[in-house]
C-alpha cells in the first residue's frame, strides 16, 4: 500500500499491514500512530477494561518510561504471554508511543553529554526584534512570511546558501518541530524527550530540558511582565497534553499545565501567544485503529485552549464538538462504545484583533453523529472562547481507523467518512480595497477562501492540480495536509503529489505549479510541508528529504539541497536528515533553518538532524 500521503488513521493501519515500516523507513518515531493502533488492537482486552481490575490503565502506562513497558512485554517480562504475540519492532513502537520518547532517550539527550556546550549565557536583551521566527509561524495572522529586513537575505542571496552547521538529536528517531529562533538563539524539541536552546549563529547549546515526551509542534517565546525584574519564555506543548513554560536564558521550569485529561490527548502543534494569552491545540490519537472490537471507542474530543501565560490557569476551554461524549451501546463482547467524539485541532490557531476572534481547522468526527464543526474552519471569540462561526467543508465525516477487515467494532460507520480533517492554519490576509479572507486547504488539494467578516462565508473553493473542487481525499492524490504561506497578493501550498502551486489570492487563479522530477529512484516526488516565503522566494520541502527554494514570480527553481544523507554535526551525534514533510524552513538574520527527518508517511527514510544554512 502506498503511504506518501496517509491520513493519521490510514498511516497507523497502512504501517501495520506493511509490517510496520514503508521500503527504507527506519524505526517510526515514538509520537506517531503505529504504536497506539497495537495497544488499541492487542492490549486493550485489559488495560482500560474496568472487568479487568489487576491490569494498569492506559493512562498508568502512558507515565512509565520507555524501557519498562518494553521489559513488561519481553520474555522475562510481566507481559512475556502477551509479548510472544508481537514482533520485537511491534514491542519497541507500543513501548515509545506509549511513552512518548524512544528507548534509551533519558540517557542520551541532555545538554551536559555534548561537546558544544555554548560558553557564555548571555541575557536576552534583544527580544523581541525584526531578526526572529517566532512559532508556526513570523506573525499571528500565519502569513509563514519574512521580511526582507528579518530575513536578512534577498532573492539574489539564495543561490549562494550553503550548510553552516548541523545539530544531531540524540537518540532521536524522527526531526518534528520547527525550529523557533528569538534573540539569537534556537528553541525547539523532538521527539526523544528533550527540549533545546542553541545559538543560532554556531549551533552550540546553551541547555536542555527533559520533557518526557515527545514535542511536536512550534515553541513561541514572549516577555513575561508583572513581576520583580521580566525575563523571556518560551512555551511549547508535548504527547501527553501538557503546557510548559521555560525560562528562556536559563530553561528553568516556570509552569507546567495539563490542558486535557484524556489518556491520548495530545499537542502536536504550536501554541500562539497573544495579549497574554497562550493559546493552546489539542488533538488526540484516539481515532487511529479504534475500529477494533476490544476498544471502547471513543470519548477524546478537539480543543482550543486559552491559558494565561503568567500563570498557567485555564481561562477558557473551546471545544470542537460541544457535546459531552455518552455511552450509546455495549458489544456483546462487554466494551461500551461512546460518542459524539473527534474534532482534533492539528494546527497553530489563528489570531485575528479586528475581530477579537481566534481561527483554527479542526479534523473529522470519531463517533457519530457528526456535528457542524468537525471538518471546519472554527472562529471563537478570543476573550470567553464562545463559538462566533463554523463554515463546514465536509458533511458528515465519520471516519474511524480500524475498520476493515472481518472483525469490526460497532462503532465503525456503516460508511467510513473520507477522512478530511483540515489540519492546516488558517492564513487570515488582507486585500485591496480592505477585503478579507481566510484561507486554508483540504485533503483533496482544494484551497478556500472563506469571509472572516461575514461570518465564513465561502468566497471561493479552487483546485491548482486541475481537478474538480469539492472532491474527496483519494490516497496517494495531491493533498494539502500542513498548510500554505501568503504574501501580499499571491499565496502558495504545498499539494503532495500535485507539487507547490502558487495562486493569486483575491480570485483563487492558479499562478504556476512547481512539480520537479523527483530524486532519482525516489518515486512520486511529494511536496506537502508547510512552504515559507521570503520576498521573491518559496521555500519548500520534500517528503524526499530535498528542500527546494522556487520563484514566487513564476515556480521556476533557484536553488536545492537535498537533506537525506548523514552530517557531520556540532554535537557530534550520528545525524541523518530525512523526510521534510510537515514543518517548513525557517529564514533568520541571513540564515535558513529546517529539521529534516519526519518521515511518517511518506517516502523518505526518518532522520535526526537540524541544518542550518548561510549566505554569507
Amino acid at each position: 500500500m502506498n503511504i506518501r500521503f496517509l491520513s493519521p488513521a490510514a498511516i497507523a493501519i497502512a504501517t501495520l499491514l506493511a509490517g510496520g515500516r514503508a521500503t527504507g523507513q527506519a524505526a517510526m518515531a515514538p509520537g506517531t500512530e503505529s504504536g497506539f493502533a497495537l495497544f488499541q488492537k492487542k492490549c486493550t482486552t485489559c488495560h482500560g477494561n474496568p472487568a479487568v481490575e489487576a491490569a494498569p490503565s492506559p493512562e498508568t502506562i502512558r507515565g512509565m518510561p520507555p524501557e519498562k513497558i518494553y521489559e513488561a512485554l519481553g520474555p522475562d517480562g510481566i507481559m512475556a504471554a502477551q509479548g510472544a504475540a508481537l514482533s520485537d519492532p511491534e514491542r519497541r513502537r507500543i513501548a515509545e508511543f506509549m511513552s512518548g520518547r524512544p528507548l534509551g532517550s533519558a540517557r542520551l539527550g541532555a545538554a551536559s553529554t555534548m561537546p558544544n556546550q555554548c560558553r557564555d549565557n548571555p541575557k536576552l536583551l534583544n527580544a523581541p526584534s525584526p531578526a526572529q521566527w517566532n512559532g508556526w509561524s513570523s506573525d499571528a495572522a500565519n502569513h509563514r512570511f519574512q521580511s526582507t529586513a528579518a530575513a536578512g537575505m534577498r532573492a539574489r542571496d539564495v543561490p549562494r546558501l550553503r550548510l553552516k552547521w548541523a545539530f544531531g538529536f540524540p537518540a532521536g528517531v524522527s526531526a518534528n518541530a520547527q525550529p523557533t529562533i528569538v534573540a539569537g538563539r534556537v528553541f525547539l524539541g523532538s521527539d526523544n524527550g528533550f527540549f533545546y536552546s542553541l545559538d543560532a549563529a554556531s549551533g552550540c547549546v546553551y541547555w536542555s530540558f527533559e520533557v518526557g515526551s515527545t514535542v511536536r509542534g512550534a515553541a513561541t517565546v514572549a516577555r513575561l511582565t508583572g513581576r520583580a525584574s521580566s525575563h523571556y519564555v518560551v512555551y511549547f506543548g508535548d504527547g501527553r497534553a501538557n503546557v510548559y513554560a521555560l525560562n528562556a536564558r536559563s530553561g528553568a521550569l516556570l509552569w507546567k499545565s495539563r490542558v486535557d485529561e484524556h489518556f491520548v490527548a495530545r499537542i502536536t502543534a504550536g501554541p500562539r501567544y497573544y495579549n497574554g494569552k497562550l493559546l493552546v491545540p489539542v488533538s488526540s490519537s484516539e481515532g487511529f485503529s479504534a475500529g477494533t472490537p476490544d476498544y471502547p471507542c471513543c470519548t477524546a474530543r478537539g480543543s482550543v485552549v486559552a491559558l494565561d501565560a503568567a500563570t498557567g490557569r485555564q481561562i477558557w476551554k473551546a471545544w470542537v464538538i460541544a457535546e459531552e461524549p455518552k455511552p450509546y451501546a455495549t458489544q456483546p463482547n462487554g466494551v461500551v462504545l461512546s460518542g459524539p467524539s473527534g474534532g482534533s485541532v492539528w494546527n497553530t490557531p489563528t489570531v485575528d484583533p479586528e475581530r477579537h476572534a481566534v481561527y483554527f481547522g479542526t479534523g473529522d468526527a470519531w463517533a457519530a453523529p457528526s456535528t457542524t464543526t468537525t471538518d471546519a474552519i472554527m472562529a471563537v471569540d478570543i476573550n470567553n472562547g464562545g463559538l462566533l462561526w463554523a463554515y463546514q467543508v465536509t458533511a458528515d465525516d465519520v471516519h474511524l481507523g480500524g475498520c476493515i477487515g472481518p472483525e469490526l467494532s460497532a462503532a465503525c460507520p456503516k460508511v467510513n467518512g473520507p477522512d478530511m480533517d483540515i489540519g492546516n492554519s488558517p492564513i487570515l490576509v488582507s486585500l485591496a480595497g480592505g477585503a478579507r479572507l481566510l484561507l486554508a486547504g483540504t485533503k483533496a488539494a482544494d484551497v478556500l477562501a472563506v469571509d472572516p467578516d461575514h461570518d465564513g462565508a465561502l468566497i471561493y473553493r479552487v483546485n491548482p492540480t486541475g481537478a474538480n473542487p469539492g472532491g474527496n481525499y483519494q490516497l496517494g492524490a495531491p493533498a494539502i495536509l500542513w498548510g500554505g504561506a501568503a504574501d501580499a497578493t499571491q499565496a502558495y501550498f504545498g499539494m503532495g503529489t500535485g507539487g507547490l502551486a502558487g495562486i493569486e489570492t483575491a480570485t483563487g487563479r492558479t499562478l504556476w505549479v512547481f512539480k520537479p522530477e523527483p530524486p532519482s529512484g525516489s518515486g512520486v516526488l511529494s511536496l506537502g510541508a508547510a512552504p515559507t516565503v521570503i520576498p521573491g522566494v518559496v521555500f519548500e520541502g520534500s517528503a524526499q528529504g530535498v528542500l527546494y527554494a522556487v520563484s514566487a514570480a513564476d515556480g521556476k527553481e533557484i536553488w536545492r539541497f537535498d537533506t537525506a544523507r548523514s552530517f557531520d554535526t556540532v554535537n557530534k551525534v550520528p545525524a541523518r536528515g530525512g523526510a521534510i514533510a510537515v514543518s517548513g524552513a525557517v529564514a533568520v538574520n541571513g540564515m535558513l533553518f529546517v529539521g529534516s527527518g519526519y518521515a511518517v508517511g511518506s517516502a523518505a527514510t526518518a532522520g535526526n538532524v537540524l541544518l542550518a544554512f548561510s549566505a554569507q
